[in-house]
């Protein structure tokens, strides 16, 4: 492991009020010394307490004055890298940070590389692996729910689930290996039985961990919404009310939208990452045609489509071809247009699609006006308890938001199917050993204990610069 010190800006490298050059390693404390002086220059960082700020100033190599700072000092091991580190409060000008940070250079610390400071953090122990990836999400966090899950994860609260679920396995593996070592005061009769019903604990466990998979995923990059509809049945202007801006041109020219308009928006607390889609109809101009395969490209891949119905204008064949795209996906039915009259009823649109996809759920369908901005609201709760149902709002409900995670999880679940597996068969018990220890290691590559350096390098190379 590195035990340089390294330094970085850690705040955003944008004009601001105050920016942040952090220095952590061995070393920390004598480059701080090398840079910082008090307004007296009576005043070393080597002879403060930890965890305490001091003003001064930063100087270059002939002792001009950078910038005025303060200084914070703190002593390992109770840092963020559980190494000593400074961190320098500075202006927040995207100059007097570099020149700062070319002074730290100067003074014997190396630039960090992306997430060293995070990774040092995982290497020294404080945090595991599985929290380390944590603070990325955190960061790049776009909702409430988002927000909330990567907190609770930072809490350890899959950490300490895996841990739990290793160790239940660790005890069955030095039982067997105990028993096979020492038969003649250790036995094993019975002990299948017993092993089975412990692993089908354990699979249960697991799966309802991978069973949040699909929420997760949703939680981190937003419910991949796709807006569909015949030519000018407001489809536009539902994403501009959405949006809160004119992300989309409205006339009452049909066919206006050519091709696909993508926003990522946040509705209470909810990220829904939103197509809006040529109006779906048969048409003979080349780029408009384009448009909608890619419309019924899009609706394929969805994970909710709104379906948007003038109400105004009777149903025909393209509302037959939207409605087949539907399938078995999760759809919110908009009555638009509402404000005018009513030629299309829920009756009649429920017989279509009886007709279209006979015996299907019930989709909610909702009155609404985009002109009049009515009926958004129910949409929104709509959306919100179709796929979250309020249960994720938990405080201590652990959610897969991962791949790698979930890839961990089912490598696991499989392992432990083999142990069944060779329980049910009858096979000796140094089989369940091996099976088990596979689980065992699948589970340790979430929180960093069965892991390579290059995953390591590849899972921090994506963090930022200062992190």
């Amino acid at each position: 492991m590195n035990t340089d010190t390294i330094a970085a800006i850690a705040t955003a490298l944008s004009d601001s009020g105050i920016g942040i050059v952090r220095i952590s390693g061995e070393n920390a404390i004598a480059v701080g010394d090398a840079v910082f002086r008090t307004k007296k220059g009576e005043k070393k960082l080597s002879s403060v307490k930890s965890h305490t700020i001091h003003y001064g100033f930063i100087v270059d190599e002939q002792e001009n004055i950078v910038d005025e700072v303060m200084a914070a000092v703190m002593l390992s091991p109770h840092t963020y890298t559980r190494e000593d580190t400074v961190e320098i409060n500075c202006h927040g000008g995207v100059l007097v940070m570099q020149k700062i940070l070319e002074t730290v250079l100067k003074n014997g610390a190396r630039m960090a590389q992306p997430g060293e400071f995070t990774k040092r953090a995982f290497l020294n122990g404080r945090i595991d692996l599985s929290k380390a990836e944590a603070v990325m999400d955190l960061i790049h966090a776009q909702n409430e729910y988002a927000l909330s899950s990567s907190i609770n994860q930072l809490r350890g609260e899959l950490s300490q689930q895996v841990k739990k679920l290793r160790a239940e396995i660790l005890y069955e593996i030095a039982f067997i290996e105990s028993a096979l070592d020492d038969p003649e005061h250790i036995s094993l009769e019975g002990y299948p039985n017993r092993l089975l019903e412990k692993v089908n604990s354990l699979c249960e466990e697991i799966e309802k961990l991978i069973s949040t998979a699909d929420n997760g995923k949703r939680i981190k990059e937003g419910i991949f919404t796709v807006i569909v509809g015949k030519p000018n049945a407001g489809k536009s202007s539902l994403m501009n009310l959405l949006t809160g801006e004119e992300k989309a041109i409205v006339t009452e020219i049909a066919g206006t939208t050519r091709d696909v308009l993508e926003e990522y928006i946040s509705l209470h607390g909810i990220g829904f990452h939103v197509i809006d889609t040529a109006g779906i109809r048969d048409t003979q101009d080349t780029v408009e045609k384009i448009g909608v395969e890619k419309a019924k490209k899009y609706a394929s891949d969805a994970d909710l489509i709104v379906y948007m119905v003038d109400v105004s204008v009777e149903l025909d064949e393209s509302d037959r071809e939207i409605i087949s795209l539907i399938g078995e996906k999760n759809a919110v039915i908009l009555l638009n247009k509402s404000d005018l009259k009513n030629i299309v009823t829920e009756e009649k649109l429920n017989a279509l699609i009886e007709e279209v996809l006979p015996g299907h759920k019930r989709i909610p369908m909702i009155k609404t006006s985009t002109l009049e901005k009515t009926g958004i609201d129910l949409f929104e709760n709509t959306v919100r308890d179709m796929f979250f149902q309020g249960d994720i709002q938990s405080n201590h409900q652990v959610v897969i938001t991962n791949l790698r995670h979930k890839a961990a999880l089912q490598e696991a679940c499989e392992s432990l199917y083999l142990v069944r597996k060779s329980i049910l068969e009858g096979m000796p018990e140094d089989f369940y050993s091996i099976d088990l220890m596979s689980a065992y290691a699948s589970l340790g590559t979430i929180i960093g204990e069965e892991v390579g350096e290059d995953l390591i390098e590849e899972i921090f190379s994506k963090f930022c610069m200062g992190k």
